[in-house]
């Protein structure tokens, strides 16, 4: 494989598993703000205990979130010496503002987080938990404001080094291949470049999807308690506030979602357009829930619905979906290729669209677990509501908590997919409309190099996953401290795993 190929795939490999973990993080420091607040305000020592038993939760998935977060940086002086190069002054101001606001949030207060209970005062401690949370969202906020920038660029200019002189060049510059080393962006407002044309409503969309993360976690391992006929005043102490939060959430992310995709229809058409597999432009533009993309006919094999895709993207379902047959623009492609014929131009379009398979699952993807997220959600709530969320007696109740401890997973993968939409959908763009992925290389890496790298990286990588998982295990069967056990709590190895989730831990009524 290329030099291009590896760096793509080792970049996406290592970004997809540190993702794992920043989500779970972020979502997990919102809930111990919740439950430590609300020990604040009752004085309930059962909260307090549920906000000491998640921040060892938290620690484990900080530890292994952090380590893992550091390779990329290295990534970009390797393998992307290019782009490092170009972006440099832009990125600067980002990582910095990152290292000031949410590392220096992050140190100062975490010891005191996790090793400050009982030693210091309650307001004190839930002063830096706040502080935490905090610290670990403005981490997100100028990551996300950086690969924003990428998306849709602003606040910047060209600036071209040759032969020792600095020169402006002019607004609107199209990149020509010797430019490649001599030109990088340089910043002109920070603001500007901050509140970017999609900066904002990425990030809302980010971080809601980070606060289902982290409920969705406590769900889950709460569920797992009352399966196993554990800790239950904690479990269903732990269950409501995770759950409220996550209700809440799936309402926001609701919004958050339309408002992003009504973003990426007015600064990537051709995004939307491979997300949705639409090639010919039509008026009551349908869309698909579910299918696949044959590209060599241009066509389209799924479930669809009619009219919803212009509705959503418009507002109004008369308002037809650029196709890719139209985009790029031919004046785009004409700036680009001045020497061309119309019909060479026709040609040429199809290198300027992302792969649009890839793209069209995983958005989709994306659209469906989503939706399966939310359902589950509101449905728990319904249940809590009617008081049944607890009967562990009721069978159908166990079938659905068994469901809800595996629901952890859904989260995880809409995020994913969201960023492999999101990245996939900008190609074959680094920069987007400005500086090409394949422009973007280190001159003097191998291909051996990225490769062998790749394959360190995998077993590393594989080796901490086994022992977060192992960590995180641990810290489940032990469960939380200083409460007191329900006398008719099985013992380890009672009964078999699946007849406690499924039949019952209680002996009494299993022999029943």
């Amino acid at each position: 494989m290329s030099v291009e190929i590896l760096a793509r795939i080792q970049f996406a490999f290592t970004v997809a598993f540190h993702y794992i973990y920043p989500p779970m993080t972020m979502g997990l420091a919102l809930v111990l703000v919740l439950m430590e607040g609300t020990y604040l305000a009752t004085g309930n020592r059962l909260y307090h205990r549920m906000a000491h038993f998640w921040t060892r939760i938290f620690a484990v998935i900080f530890s292994i979130g952090t380590a893992t977060g550091i390779v990329m940086e290295f990534e970009f002086g390797t393998n992307w010496a290019t782009y490092s190069r170009f972006v440099g002054d832009i990125f600067g101001s980002a990582l910095a503002a990152e290292g000031v606001f949410a590392f220096m949030l992050e140190a100062g207060f975490l010891s005191l987080l996790l090793f400050g209970w009982d030693k210091v005062g309650k307001k004190t401690h839930f002063f830096a938990t706040c502080m935490v949370c905090l610290g670990s969202h403005f981490s997100a906020i100028w990551i996300v404001v950086a690969n924003s920038w990428m998306q849709t660029p602003a606040g910047y200019h060209l600036e071209l080094l040759q032969n020792g002189i600095h020169s402006i060049l002019p607004a609107n510059y199209i990149l020509k291949p010797e430019d490649i080393g001599h030109v990088r962006a340089v910043i002109d407002s920070f603001w500007a470049m901050v509140f970017n044309p999609s900066s904002m409503e990425r990030l809302c969309h980010v971080v809601f999807g980070t606060w289902l993360t982290g409920a969705f976690l406590v769900m889950s391992i709460s569920a797992y308690y009352l399966l196993r006929g554990r800790h239950r005043q904690f479990a269903q102490a732990s269950m409501t506030v995770a759950l409220c939060l996550a209700v809440v959430t799936s309402i926001c992310q609701s919004i958050s979602a339309d408002a992003t995709a009504r973003g990426v229809v007015r600064n990537q058409p051709i995004k939307l357009a491979a997300m949705e597999g639409v090639y010919k432009t039509i008026p009551y533009t349908p869309m698909n829930l579910f299918g696949f993309v044959d590209t060599t006919h241009q066509k389209v094999y799924s479930v669809q619905i009619p009219e919803l895709l212009s509705l959503l993207a418009f507002h109004n379902p008369q308002t037809p979906v650029t196709g890719l047959n139209e985009l790029p623009s031919d004046e785009f492609l004409v700036a680009r290729h001045p020497d061309k014929s119309q019909q060479e131009l026709a040609a040429l379009r199809p290198l300027y669209w992302p792969p649009i398979r890839g793209v069209f699952q995983t958005y989709h993807i994306m659209i469906i677990v989503g939706s399966m997220v939310f359902g589950a959600a509101f449905f728990s709530l319904f249940l809590l509501l009617k008081g049944w969320l607890f009967r562990t007696d009721f069978l159908f109740i166990r079938l659905w908590l068994l469901l809800l401890v595996f629901s952890v997973l859904g989260p995880q993968i809409c995020n994913q997919a969201g960023w492999f939409t999101a990245e996939l959908g900008r190609q074959p763009w680094i920069v987007y409309n400005i500086l090409k992925t394949s422009e973007a290389l280190s001159k003097k890496v191998s291909a051996d190099q990225v490769f062998a790298s790749l394959l360190l990286f995998s077993a590393i990588y594989a080796l901490l996953f086994f022992a977060f998982l192992y960590l995180l295990n641990r810290k489940i069967q032990h469960g939380p401290d200083d409460l007191e056990e329900d006398p008719q709590e099985p013992k380890d190895g009672d009964h078999d795993f699946l007849h406690q989730l499924v039949l019952g831990t209680d002996s009494s009524r299993a022999s029943s």
